[in-house]
């Protein structure tokens, strides 16, 4: 009898041991599904309220009075949106250079204004021009046609038409990404203008444009201090800046969260006619995810 009393009382203590095993493990399931659930609805939210900040933008830019439409040259436009801070930037697509028509000799200057080596900037400018032209003759400033990536044992060639994307600079021979992050926010595909529109352009185009120092400090500096109602300030040759859009924008869309995490939106749009019944805007690219 002692016998079976100890052999009863180890294989209660064995259940014991091993229900609480069990109630460990699926506490720690439950625990682990809990906060897994929660940063899912803090990214969520996060994507929700970015979003909206692309939604306020194409409201603004629409908007009948032309005292409520946001200046489209990329200053930041800040508001509290639930409980985030939104910040929100609207870059005209008429202000960048368009990769299918700008004179590659400005790209190569654009990508030195960018911090490019010299050589490399000519090379990557010609890759451009012979990305998008028909003819399998290198460009003056020394480009890649088939022949180049061949020998660089890439599976394809030189498209030899237009770019309809910007993530093609990414195929073109020498293109790295950190060349590709540090020209995509300067160009476009959307406008066919053989020059960017110096009233949006940043200043590393205007700087490629031929703008000296004195000129393009002036040209920033009024456009930062003109607002919506007030007199149009003059470009340095004496027209006046644009000050109204194309109708092609960039907008960026950063949502801070009050734990001080960050959500945003990269999307170009296509504002007005062609969007489609009941839409402000035709999306032509959408990025989500955190701030590089």
């Amino acid at each position: 009898m002692p016998r079976m009393r100890g052999a009863a009382l180890l294989l209660v203590l064995w259940l014991l041991l091993l229900m609480a095993g069990l109630v460990s493990v699926f506490a720690l399931g439950a625990r682990t599904e809990a906060l897994q659930g929660s940063a899912l609805r803090a990214q969520v939210a996060g994507r929700l309220a970015a979003e909206a900040g692309i939604e306020v933008a194409a409201l603004r830019l629409s908007a009948p009075d032309a005292n409520q439409r946001w200046v489209p040259d990329a200053r930041p436009n800040s508001f509290r949106f639930e409980d985030y801070q939104l910040e929100v930037r609207v870059q005209d697509e008429a202000g960048k250079f368009d990769l299918n028509v700008a004179d590659v000799r400005q790209l190569a200057v654009l990508m030195r204004v960018l911090g490019v080596e010299e050589f490399r900037a000519r090379a990557l400018a010609g890759a451009i021009q012979d990305w998008r032209d028909p003819d399998q003759l290198l460009a003056v400033e020394g480009g890649a046609e088939d022949r180049d990536y061949a020998a660089a044992d890439l599976p394809y060639g030189a498209k030899d038409q237009p770019f309809t994307t910007l993530s093609e600079l990414q195929q073109l021979l020498g293109m790295d990404e950190a060349t590709y992050r540090l020209l995509v926010p300067y160009v476009t595909v959307y406008t066919a203008r053989s020059q960017p529109d110096p009233s949006f352009a940043q200043a590393p185009v205007l700087q490629a444009m031929g703008l000296d120092p004195v000129q393009l400090a002036q040209l920033l500096a009024a456009r930062e201090a003109w607002q919506p109602g007030l007199p149009v300030p003059l470009q340095p040759d004496g027209t006046a800046l644009a000050v109204v859009g194309s109708g092609t924008y960039s907008v960026a869309s950063r949502a801070t969260r009050p734990d001080g995490s960050q959500v945003e939106i990269t999307a170009t749009l296509r504002m007005g006619a062609g969007s489609g019944f009941g839409q402000l805007y035709a999306p032509l690219a959408w990025r989500a995810g955190e701030p590089d």
